[in-house]
């Protein structure tokens, strides 16, 4: 596991496979995601290009052929007349997995390449690069990288740990903590946190509280979190279309969508054990808390929420 740790690229005749970790922010690469990427490399028209791409992530689970060749032609089956043609306009040929017959992404991509990547390199349309290609090489360092990716996939998850808020107010079986935020390099405002207790019992010095979303309303960068603690998956807002956060939260939190957030995130237990009831009464007052702390931020440093001083993660990442 050492080995996978420090050798991420590994080279295989005219082939080179890098494998690496990836964090998407909703909004700004694509959708909110992590995993692992394995690209395929070989030198083609006298450049370095990537020929495949393995997409093993949390939700995308997809394969790429000639990510770079814009020319790849398009064998969409008769019955479509046409109409299967990429809508990106980018270059390549982007197929996805079938999470329910493929299983896990990283063990069908090693199977994947171990028997059928001269004829993936042909379909990304290298024809002369898959001749090279030694298939017994090939499966010799296919255990290698199969280690690697799923070193990769395990230790170099992004997740964060906040502070748990300065103002809590408890709503059944989960409670908000309300929290005016600075990061080192300026951007920050009120961060609302959602957290509950995963296990142990309230008062034991065993229990375990749990960040299972967090909303950051920052004036520069404003984003939410599911699981922050867990798959970390971190949505940016349209600021085009969204200028008011907080009264975003809470129509969410007031339309009952608070639950499939959290189910979302990876806490579906929590999520069938909410109170609305409780919810629905602690609201007004946390919102109006709220509106007194974004207040006092545009007061202190003229961004709402946002105080003078940085305040430092619990856990850095």
């Amino acid at each position: 596991m050492v080995q996978a740790e420090e050798k991420t690229r590994f080279e295989v005749g005219p082939l080179t496979f890098i494998a690496r970790h990836e964090l998407w922010d909703g909004n700004i690469q694509d959708h909110a995601d992590q995993g692992v990427s394995i690209t395929v490399q070989a030198e083609a028209d006298g450049k370095e290009t990537t020929i495949l791409r393995f997409n093993c992530f949390d939700i995308e689970r997809s394969y790429i052929y000639g990510p770079e060749n814009s020319n790849l032609s398009d064998d969409g089956p008769m019955m479509l007349a046409g109409r299967s043609e990429s809508t990106s306009g980018g270059g390549g040929k982007l197929f996805r997995m079938d999470p329910t017959t493929d299983g896990n992404p990283i063990t069908w991509t090693m199977k994947t390449i171990s028997t059928k990547l001269k004829d993936m390199i042909i379909r990304s349309g290298y024809p002369e690069i898959a001749e090279k290609v030694d298939m017994e090489e090939i499966q010799d360092i296919v255990p290698e990288l199969d280690a690697c990716a799923r070193y990769l996939f395990a230790t170099k998850r992004n997740t964060v740990k906040h502070n748990r808020g300065t103002d809590i107010f408890d709503a059944g079986n989960i409670r908000f903590g309300l929290e005016m935020r600075r990061l080192p390099v300026g951007d920050g405002g009120l961060a609302i946190h959602v957290l509950t207790d995963l296990s142990g019992t309230p008062g034991k010095t065993y229990v375990e509280e749990t960040e299972i979303m967090a909303f950051d309303l920052f004036w520069d960068g404003p984003h939410y979190h599911y699981g922050p603690r867990n798959k970390n998956h971190r949505i940016y807002w349209d600021r085009t279309l969204v200028t008011d956060y907080l009264g975003w939260v809470v129509d969410k939190i007031d339309a009952k969508k608070l639950g499939a957030m959290i189910e979302r995130a990876g806490y579906p237990g929590v999520a069938a054990d909410l109170d609305q009831d409780r919810i629905d009464a602690v609201l007004p007052e946390m919102t109006a808390k709220a509106r007194e702390m974004l207040a006092l931020g545009e007061k202190l440093t003229g961004h709402p929420g946002l105080p003078l001083e940085p305040t430092p993660n619990l856990v850095p990442n």
